[in-house]
Formats: structure tokens, sequence, C-alpha cells
């Protein structure tokens, strides 16, 4: 009988343990944090970076986050015009995470421990713009475009429907803010949305992975990166046996391609919890959380999509130049500066690394300098600034996604397989909310499009693309 209820026992147990559902999420607190970390970031730069008022901040920047903290009308947030600073959280919305803007590199985000007497402590820039006046210079490198009629092979009323095709959507979700398409060098088309101008910043969201693309193929031309050779950094955490870390075979181009084989922490549903979104949006750092990730597969041979790894070659960089002087003000130096893009402000988190795999605010003229440079083969008025050898890396397909559809290259997303209405050697950046630089060499074309799209979002670039095209044959 003891024998019996003994295994009666074991079978109760075994059948409560199989209905047991591992539904639970233990990282509540952490997307608690986040989502205020986000609202924060996007208050703070869409009123002190971008400009805009607190009614289009609400109606446009926020739009797309589920619950945004309170209202135009007020609510659990704060906003310090003074300090150019914005705290969001309460007894309702959970735990205070503050943003403050900073000269010269945008709005910084900071820890929930830290409060508004902290700002001063951030980082900041300063650095002077060099000489001359944009808005007396002539475009591309100043903002003087002269009126002129289209070439005849222009078909003026078709790129005219295209914008509408662009600023009219269907869905309320899909919101463009401006468009640009340059055509052999000269703007011929540019719209902007009521309450956005060509001096409008808005964040790059991913764009942002390509600009850093171009400083990492700089110092890639010049030797003081190498594609193949491994990272060179101290991975975390430390311990004995560092050279025997498997971790060191990854390379520039491992994370390039977005193919580092390191445990994903912004994807299979952990994005606005773990990775990245900790430094984004909570004042952690970007560089720990980029190096603490363990090594689940071969480098080179899954794609994922990881902001960190982006980070892990932003780090790199900072360890080729040197000095934390020499690294701050790299990007203006080496890029931004020598191609006109004054309005661009590259972000970084409280302990002053840049956050190039999103934390960008720019305007659609300085992203349509952006890609003339690359469609003009790296050249900006006569001098070479990227090697025509760095270009076809990042147009190269990354092996990894060969059973994708070979989207994706070296921070620029390609034509995918299959799509025969556009040319297969166009490229583009991409970034959330619908950011997008499109470079089509065949066309002498580059297109922009910036929005603040929401919910299902699904702006197409690549129709884009092919809409520009009908009014600029080949």
């Amino acid at each position: 009988m003891k024998r019996l209820l003994l295994s009666l026992a074991i079978l109760i147990s075994c059948a409560s343990q199989s209905q047991q559902i591992d539904d639970f999420d233990y990282f509540t607190v952490n997307r608690t944090i986040v989502r205020n970390g986000v609202q924060a970031v996007l208050m703070c730069n869409g009123l002190f970076t971008s400009g805009r008022t607190l009614e289009q901040v609400f109606a446009q920047e926020l739009a797309y986050l589920p619950e945004p903290v309170g209202t135009v009308d007020g609510g659990e947030y704060v906003i310090d015009t003074s300090r150019k600073a914005v705290a969001i959280g309460g007894p309702q919305s959970g735990p205070v995470i503050r943003a403050a803007f900073r000269e010269g590199i945008g709005c910084v985000v900071m820890a929930p421990n830290q409060s508004f007497d902290d700002i001063d402590s951030l980082p900041i820039l300063k650095l002077p713009y060099p000489a001359g006046d944009p808005a007396t210079m002539p475009w591309p490198t100043g903002d003087i475009v002269k009126q002129k009629p289209h070439p005849e092979n222009i078909d003026s009323a078709a790129l005219l429907a295209t914008s509408d095709w662009a600023f009219d959507r269907e869905s309320a979700e899909q919101v463009t803010l401006s468009l640009i398409v340059i055509h052999k060098g000269t703007i011929i088309h540019e719209r902007y949305a009521d309450g956005v101008s060509m001096m409008t910043r808005t964040r790059t969201w991913s764009t942002a992975k390509s600009i850093a693309a171009t400083l990492f193929g700089m110092l890639v031309d010049d030797g003081r990166l190498k594609l193949d050779a491994p990272l060179g950094i101290q991975w975390l955490p430390d311990v004995e046996g560092v050279d025997n870390d498997p971790r060191n075979a990854i390379t520039l181009r491992h994370v390039l391609n977005m193919s580092s084989g390191l445990y994903p922490v912004d994807s299979f549903g952990m994005e606005y919890a773990t990775g990245s979104g900790l430094a984004y949006w909570a004042g952690a750092s970007s560089v720990d959380g980029a190096r603490r990730r363990a090594q689940v597969r071969q480098p080179g041979t899954f794609w994922d999509y990881e902001n960190y790894d982006t980070l892990l070659a932003v780090y790199a960089m900072k360890l080729a130049l040197g000095d934390p002087r020499t690294y701050a003000t790299f990007p203006r130096k080496a890029l931004l500066d020598r191609i006109g893009m004054r309005n661009t402000l590259v972000s970084t988190d409280r302990f002053g690394d840049f956050i190039l795999s999103s934390q960008v605010y720019t305007t659609a003229r300085d992203l349509a300098r952006f890609g003339l440079l690359y469609l003009q083969d790296g050249v900006w008025e006569g001098e070479r600034l990227i090697s025509e050898e760095w270009i076809e890396f990042v147009r190269t397909p990354a092996p990894a996604t060969a059973h994708r559809g070979n989207m994706y290259g070296g921070q620029f997303w390609l034509v995918p397989d299959g799509r025969d209405d556009v040319p297969k050697t166009a490229y583009s950046t991409s970034g959330n909310r619908g950011q997008y630089v499109v470079i089509v060499p065949s066309h002498d074309i580059v297109i922009v499009r910036r929005g603040l799209d929401y919910g299902r979002q699904g702006f197409n670039r690549w129709d884009l693309t092919r809409e520009v095209l009908k009014a600029i044959p080949r």
C-alpha cells in the first residue's frame, strides 16, 4: 500500500509539473525603466535637439509608444527648460529616468539613481565648426540650391506624383517628414511636412550604423583597423585565461556583417528589456554591455541583427584612435565637417562612448550629403574620403544572409533576391520609423526619406525607389 501511495504521489507531482507554464515576464522592471527612458530621450531630443513643440512631440515623436507617460496637458513628467532636461516617471509610472541636452552631443540619458544635479558631470563636446556660413555657400557643402528647370529626361509630373505617393499614405501609421531626391549631384526635389524644415533634426535610429561604418572604413583605409583581424578588445567578465577566450576570433568583418555569433540580447523577444536597450534608454554603459555577451555560434555563420555588434566596432575604433579627445572629435573632424554635415549630432552614453548604432540626430539635407559621398564613390570635392574597396565591402552581401535573400552587407541594406523592379546595385541605410538613404549608382540618384512611422510601420524604401525611377530613366 505504501509503495502504491508513493507511486501515486510521484504521478501527481509529475502531472503538476507538466502543467506549469513559464509565462511570467521576469524583465518587467527593466521594461518599465526602459519605457520611461525611451520617453525621456525622445522628449528631450524632440524639444531641445529638434526644436519641436510639446504638442508635436506627443503627436509624432511619442506616437509609436504603446503607453506614453502623461499627455500634452501634464502627467508624471518634468520638463526643465533652463537645464534642457526631461524626467519621466513617478509613483504611478515607475522609476524616474532623466535625459539632458549636452552641447555638441544631444540628449544623454542618465542612470535611475541620478538627478538633475548630476547633469554637469555628463559629456559635452566643444568643437568649433569650419569657417564659412552654409547659408552663403552653394550645395552640397553649403545650403544654397539654385532653382532651375528639370532636365528633359526627368518627368516632372511623375516625380511630383512620387512625392505625393510618399507623403499621402493610406496608412496613418506612416508619417513622412521629408523627401529629397538628388540626381547627378543636384537636388531635383525637396519637400517637408508641416512643422518640419531643412533645419529640423530628427533621430536617425539605425541609419547611424551606416555613418559608423564610414568612420570604420576610414580607419581601415589608413591601416589603423583591419577588416579581418580580431577586434582586439578585452572581453567581460575579466577572468584568467583571457587568451583562450573564443570571442577573440571575432573580426571587424563579422560584427559589421551582423554575424558575430554572440548571444542575442536585442532580438527574440528581448527588445526594450535587456541588451543595448539599457544603454540607449537607461544609462548603462554601451561598452560594458557589448563586451559581456557569450559566444554561442561560430563567427560568420548566423545573421542576427544586434546593436551591440555595431557598438563592439565603435569600441574597437576608440581603442584604435588612442586618446579620449581624438575619439570624441573623430566623427566631426574625419567626416561630418568635411562634407558639410554641420547639423548632425552624434550622441554618447553618460560615459562618453558614442552610441553610433542609433543615437544620431540630423537633418534630411545632411543625410543627402552622406548619400552623395557614396554616390560619388567616396570622393568629396576632389578629395577621396573613403576607398572604393570599402564601398565594395559595405555593398557585398554578408555570407550568413545567403539563405535570407542576401539583403544585408556591411551596415548597409541591399536589394533582396527576388526583387527585380529596382537595380540590384542599389543599397540603402535603414533606421526605425522610416529613416532611409538610398543610393542608386546606375541612375546617379540619392533618395532621402525621413519619417516618424509607428505601429506596423511598413514604409518600403525599395517601393519608393521604384516610384522615383519612373520619373528618372537611366
